[in-house]
């Protein structure tokens, strides 16, 4: 007997339409870099935070002018607000020079009328800032270098090349996102970029699991039909995987301070970016890969793309 299936919803069929918004999204990521930058915070290239509590009514653009008419350059002024519910600034600055940012936060502090005891000076150096960048692309090549080993030992080669391939695509993208609108890089987002890692490669190692058992056992189907087949019956799994995990990341997006916010902004991206990737761009670029090969390209011959009604080999032999 045959075995029917719900008739799946023929994703790859849409492939030229996902790899067009593929190329377009990295596209604009990238001129993004090129063009703005990245925001890098303190941690990275050295200078001073200077962290201010119970402001009463002192306005941004005040706390602001205040630094300008030190000297200071394009501070960068942000508003927090303390588990206490009072509401205070950090103000981020270039100055590496301790005893300098000290006596700026003093007559900053004296000009506004705040309290001395209101505020507190955190300075790095440049020598700092290029040790965590160091270590920061250190943990990210690792990382990466185990991803493709694992994949490597256990898949074959095609699939470790496409699940690094889409990786780095969401990476880009998540980093021209940064750019685009200016969020500062801090040693949390590189903390998220990390995880994110992680999250898309579960997505596609699942994605390349089915189709490997599909592939196994599949008769008269080609592999991009095997493969269709295979992201629909993973579909759901995704989607509630992503959902659990965007719940507390959005949670801290939404109500968490500065710190967790960094965390989670770069997560809510990277999480929904690579539940997406993982069926629009890397089942289709492993599917036709493997299409070319002479055994699946004689299937693909002889059965197109058809979908709807997946058969087995067990099913034959019923």
């Amino acid at each position: 007997m045959v075995r029917l299936f719900k008739r799946d919803i023929d994703f790859l069929s849409h492939r030229r339409i996902f790899f067009v918004v593929s190329i377009t999204l990295v596209v604009i990521s990238l001129a993004a870099l090129l063009v703005r930058g990245l925001n890098f915070s303190i941690e990275f290239v050295g200078g001073t935070s200077i962290s201010f509590t119970e402001t009463g009514e002192t306005t941004t653009e005040q706390m602001r002018e205040a630094f300008e008419a030190q000297g200071v350059e394009a501070p960068i002024v942000q508003t927090t607000i303390d588990s206490a519910g009072i509401a205070g600034f950090v103000v981020r600055t270039a100055e590496t020079d301790a005893a300098a940012a000290s006596a700026i936060a003093d007559e900053v502090a004296a000009n506004l009328a705040l309290d001395s005891s209101a505020f507190q000076v955190t300075t790095i150096g440049p020598g700092w800032g290029s040790e965590v960048t160091r270590t920061s692309m250190i943990a990210f090549f690792v990382a990466l270098g185990f991803i493709i080993l694992l994949i490597a030992l256990r898949f074959e080669y095609k699939m470790g090349f496409v699940a690094v391939l889409t990786l780095i695509h969401d990476l880009i993208i998540v980093l021209g996102v940064y750019a685009l609108f200016a969020r500062e890089v801090t040693p949390n987002v590189v903390a998220a970029l990390l995880t994110i890692m992680g999250y898309s490669l579960y997505d596609t190692v699942v994605v390349f699991h089915r189709i490997k058992d599909n592939m196994a056992s599949a008769a008269r189907h080609s592999f991009i039909t095997v493969a269709n087949h295979s992201v629909n019956q993973v579909l759901m799994r995704t989607v509630n995987t992503t959902l659990s995990s965007l719940v507390p990341v959005l949670a801290m997006l939404l109500f968490g301070g500065e710190t967790l916010k960094d965390f989670a902004f770069a997560m809510t991206v990277g999480l929904v970016l690579g539940s997406a990737s993982s069926i629009a761009l890397a089942a289709p670029l492993y599917a036709l890969w493997k299409q070319r090969e002479p055994k699946y390209r004689k299937l693909y011959k002889k059965y197109g793309e058809g979908v709807g009604v997946f058969t087995t080999a067990e099913d034959l032999s019923d």
